[in-house]
Parts: C-alpha cells; sequence; structure tokens
C-alpha cells in the first residue's frame, strides 16, 4: 500500500519464494546509448532500461541531433540510435541531467566533442554533487568550460571541440564515471585519451564494464592499468546490442531470501554477466546462504533455521551494493564491517552517514568508520518512516528491512524511478503468501 509520499511495506509472514525479473542495466544502457551516438550509422540496443536516468539520456541526446526512435515488444524497449559520429548541432542547447549523475557526467564529455555552447544542468541536488576532476580533465583536453555558479558543480557551459593532450591527471578514488566519461569520448579525441590516475581506482569493474561495451561498439584499443587508461583515437561502428538486468538491481530480491529465508531467482542475471556487482550472490554466500549461479540465472537460499553470519569485506570494486547489504548485516548475528566505501559520501546521497542514520532510526546499531560502516547485532529493530535523501539504492535497501519489521515506511519512495520504476510492485509479489 502506498500514497503519492509514503510507501509501506507488509512484512513477510513465511520463507519468500520468487522469480524476479530485474530491469535491464541503466549502467550498460548509458554507456551503448553513448557509444551508439557516437558511431557513424544506425546501432540498435535492445532491452534499454527503463527509468529517469534513461529518460534524460535519450532526450538529452536528441537536443544535441540524435535520432533516438522507441519501441515495446515483448515488454522489452528497443532503441535505434542514429550516430553522428560524434558531430553534434551548435548551440546554445540546454540539457537537463535531473538526478543522474551518471548522464551528466558522460554528456558533459560528449557534449565536449560540438562547438557549443552547451549548458549542462539539473535538480538542486544534482547540482550538489562533485564534477571538478571531468571538468579539470576537459579543461586540459582544450575544451571551453564555463561554470554558472562555481568551477567543479552544475550548471557548466561546455564549448569544444577538444585539442588533445600528451597526457591528463586525475585522481581515481572519487568517481569511476569521470574516468569512463573520458574513455567513452577518447576515440573521437585527437590523439586519443592518456589518462593518468594519481590514486588507487575505484570501483574498476565498471571501468571494465565501459570497455566491454566500447568494443561491442568496435573500439578495441583500450587499455587499463591500475594507475593510467589509455584509449586510441578511432571511430565507433554501428552494432545491435543487448542489454544484460542490472546486477545492482538484482541485489534486492536476492538479500530478500537472505533475510526472511527461503529462495530467490533473478532470470536472466548469470555467470556470464559484465558487471561486477554480479558477484552479489557470492557475498551472500560468505554469510550463509546456499547460492547458484548459472549460465544465465541466479539463486539464494537460506533455511530459516540456518543463522545468517556477519561478514569483513572491501567494497570498494561494488559500492553500489553497500545499501543492500547494510540493511542485510542487520540480520546477522555477527558483526559486519564494510570498508573502503569512503567516496560514496557522494553519491545521491551520503551513502554512509545518511544510511547509518536512516537505520539507526529502527533501532540498529551502525557506525560510521572511517571508510566504511559497521553493523553490529541487535535484538531492538522496529518500524521506522525512512527517508530517502533523493538516493534510489537508500529507498530500495530501506524496503528490504519491511520485510521482516512490522511498521516500515518509505518517504518518497517515488525517487526509485530512477532505475527500477516498478520495484514497490515486485517488492509486494516476493513474500509468498499463507493460504
Amino acid at each position: 500500500m502506498s500514497t503519492s509520499s509514503v510507501q509501506r511495506v507488509r512484512r513477510a509472514d513465511g520463507p519468500v519464494v520468487a522469480e524476479v525479473r530485474v530491469p535491464p542495466s541503466k549502467s550498460i544502457t548509458n554507456r551503448a546509448l553513448i557509444c551508439a551516438a557516437l558511431a557513424d550509422g544506425e546501432s540498435e540496443i535492445v532491452g534499454i532500461a527503463p527509468g529517469d536516468d534513461t529518460t534524460a539520456m535519450v532526450e538529452c541526446l536528441r537536443r544535441l541531433g540524435i535520432t533516438v526512435e522507441l519501441a515495446e515488444h515483448d515488454g522489452r524497449t528497443t532503441a535505434v540510435v542514429a550516430g553522428t559520429g560524434g558531430r553534434l548541432l551548435d548551440g546554445p542547447i540546454e540539457l537537463d541531467a535531473g538526478l543522474a549523475g551518471t548522464t551528466s557526467r558522460f554528456l558533459t564529455a560528449f557534449a565536449a566533442l560540438g562547438p557549443g555552447p552547451y549548458r549542462i544542468d539539473g535538480a538542486a541536488p544534482l547540482r550538489m554533487r562533485p564534477m571538478g576532476p571531468l571538468h579539470d580533465s576537459l579543461a586540459a583536453l582544450g575544451v571551453h568550460l564555463r561554470p554558472i555558479d562555481r568551477w567543479g558543480r552544475l550548471p557548466v557551459e561546455v564549448s569544444g571541440p577538444p585539442r588533445g593532450a600528451d597526457a591528463i591527471v586525475m585522481p581515481g578514488d572519487v568517481s569511476s564515471q569521470y574516468v569512463t566519461a573520458l574513455m567513452l569520448i577518447g576515440p573521437a579525441v585527437p590523439g586519443g585519451i592518456k589518462l593518468g590516475l594519481s590514486t588507487r581506482l575505484v570501483s574498476r569493474p565498471y571501468i571494465e564494464l565501459t570497455r566491454t561495451v566500447m568494443a561491442a561498439f568496435g573500439v578495441t584499443a583500450v587499455e587499463v592499468e591500475a594507475r593510467h587508461v589509455f584509449v586510441d583515437a578511432g571511430e565507433y561502428f554501428p552494432s545491435s546490442f543487448e542489454v544484460e538486468p542490472d546486477a545492482s538491481s538484482a541485489s534486492y530480491p536476492l538479500a530478500a531470501a537472505a533475510m526472511v529465508g527461503g529462495a530467490v531467482k533473478v532470470a536472466g542475471l548469470g555467470a556470464a554477466s559484465a558487471q561486477g556487482d554480479a558477484c552479489f550472490a557470492e557475498i551472500l554466500a560468505g554469510m550463509g546462504c546456499i547460492t547458484s549461479v548459472g549460465p544465465h540465472d541466479s539463486v539464494v537460499m537460506r533455511r530459516r533455521d540456518e543463522p545468517l553470519r556477519g561478514i569483513d569485506i572491501d567494497m570498494s570494486d561494488v559500492s553500489d551494493l553497500v545499501p543492500t547489504l547494510a540493511v542485510l548485516a542487520t540480520q546477522a548475528v555477527t558483526p559486519t564491517r564494510i570498508t573502503g566505501v569512503g567516496f560514496i559520501r557522494n553519491k545521491e546521497s551520503d551513502r554512509l552517514s545518511d544510511l547509518a542514520a536512516e537505520l539507526t532510526k529502527s533501532g540498529a546499531d551502525v557506525t560510521v568508520e572511517s571508510d566504511g560502516l559497521l553493523i553490529r547485532p541487535t535484538d531492538l529493530l522496529h518500524g521506522a518512516r525512512f527517508d530517502t535523501h533523493h538516493d534510489h539504492r537508500l529507498a530500495m535497501a530501506f524496503g528490504l528491512l519491511g520485510l521482516v519489521v512490522d511498521g516500515v515506511e518509505i518517504a518518497d519512495p517515488d525517487v526509485v524511478r530512477k532505475s527500477w520504476p516498478g520495484y514497490w510492485d515486485a517488492l509486494a509479489t516476493i513474500p509468498a503468501r499463507r493460504p
């Protein structure tokens, strides 16, 4: 049951038993849309992600002169993209990314290929998110950037094209999205991209995912190492590309089986997935679950008489899973320590402090540490109304707690439209109803 402002979650009255289809990956979708837009010719992207992030990307590409036609078939959306080989309409053009950090960063780099001026902006929370390393790197490539308010924040006006540079340097431990944005436009930059990383690279699986999608559109001259990323100048080619289910979204139904007991199968996400977050089933196995990951599906099971154990884990490569694991850890019989994720303070929310503060409302014992969280077991959990801080991942993770605790309410539930518009309906189907 929900209203426009609050979602109430029904507690499971027995083991969960469900097969769940999660949406296509928005991370893969947005990468594929940029690659297709940069190809010279028509590409077909089958099964693009739903949600506000994808909508914002498609609309902004259209405003830049990229024709994107959408069609529905068998419950999936296909995008036919008429790429222009990097040729963009002259500005001035306004580009609104809404709340989408990924979209805003990829589009800023993409727009830098055109003459401009292009003004990239977004909703108020997006304006607070850091963009400095990306803006610095584009400026080093010869792109003109004019901040409307202050450097390193939206809105920003961009005019290109880039001249290229022998080498540019940025930190690798702030956001992998900066690195991906530069990788995606690398083939269209004179001399390619030679990017040095001044600090260790976090979320490396997302960088590998970028390389995989680029290769599907014909760009294979990409080198990724701990302290540098090189992309040769070249060109993208039109392609037919299929988007796999979103591994980050799959974490929620899989975690439901771990929390409540029972079994959940996520169809379409198997061992061949290119996404780093597909390792979540393996994480759950380390906490005492029975898992099976086949070629095309993932299954998680837990007997209700088998306790869930806490875990000590570095999540620097899978940081989008932190909210899911933190909520799951409240059900473990031993502590859980999450490390390596100090950088997620600059996501859609402060995913350390905001996550801890909200879970504490329900009686959870959560401590924020320098680069992560410590969650200790407690028998004092109770219902609460959780604020989502404009963060879809917090909202979906808090919803899981409602499967095991009465009285859980989620404020601003529509924030899940960012990546999984049908999440609350899907969550409602997971608990098995007694006859």
